[in-house]
């Protein structure tokens, strides 16, 4: 079977699935609402994938997520908002007018980077938005969405001009946080308020740095995990439990972890 009919057969399997009469009980009791956090776990477990570069997994796990928008558009077909050719030929068309300096012989001023969001500022216009802010989705990650903002208030000039200012605001952000805690009296809100500058300070200087502060805390999560697991299978090897050894015992372990 070519590739072109496989997306074919692809679409009609969806459309059998949604069929209101031979249907899957389970396909036609969904909506918009109740796919999306199948589309966040579909889309963390490629991330997953390709973090731990097991590459022969990845087909699958992209095909997973691309039912999830095959769902979403068969979903809007019953509506009679728009299929699936809609949703190709608006991203085409995207990428295309995204892209002049590959796509109409248009010299690139600037980086590349620069020039999409330029364009994507002249889409917003375009769409009468009131701020550069608009259309970010309230419902992304905490992380992912402090950087979003982040860099469209930049791409208007609201930003740092030097890696310092941005790494003494850091300073700054924790030396408040620190005075909170060491308050008389402590606010659980104005705390919670300062660790919040101190998290947003910190995406600001890991976007600085060019680093997904999303990613690299996924990684350093990860990093985490695989060292205690090293951890815990140490302490019970050597017949101890976890619990009832110092902090100073337990940073013997994570050092030899670390090492591993």
């Amino acid at each position: 079977m070519d590739k072109q009919a496989n997306l074919a057969l692809l679409l009609q399997i969806m459309g059998k699935l949604r069929d209101p009469k031979t249907g899957c009980p389970w396909d036609l009791k969904q909506s918009y609402q109740t796919i999306v956090p199948h589309t966040l776990e579909e889309a963390y477990e490629v991330a997953d994938v390709i973090e731990r570069k097991a590459w022969d997994e990845l087909p699958a796990e992209l095909g997973d997520l691309l039912f999830q928008i095959v769902f979403y558009s068969q979903l809007a077909k019953e509506d009679g908002r728009f299929d699936f050719e809609d949703v190709v030929s608006q991203l085409n068309e995207k990428l295309i007018t995204r892209h002049p300096h590959v796509f109409a012989d248009k010299v690139i001023e600037g980086d590349e980077a620069s020039q999409w969001e330029a364009q994507k500022h002249q889409e917003r216009q375009q769409r009468e938005q009131i701020s550069v802010l608009d259309d970010i989705p309230v419902g992304f990650p905490s992380l992912s969405r402090a950087n979003k903002v982040q860099k469209r208030a930049a791409s208007v000039g609201f930003d740092w001009d030097n890696l310092n200012d941005v790494a003494d605001k850091v300073t700054e952000e924790l030396s408040e946080v620190m005075e909170e805690v060491e308050a008389e009296k402590t606010s659980q809100a104005r705390l919670e308020e300062e660790v919040g500058d101190l998290l947003f300070s910190v995406v600001n200087l890991s976007r600085h740095l060019k680093v997904n502060p999303e990613q690299a805390l996924r990684l350093a999560t990860n990093k985490f995990e695989r060292r205690f697991r090293e951890v815990e299978n140490s302490v019970e090897a050597d017949g101890q439990e976890m619990k009832l050894l110092s902090l100073e015992v337990l940073d013997e372990y994570w050092n030899q972890a670390k090492k591993k």
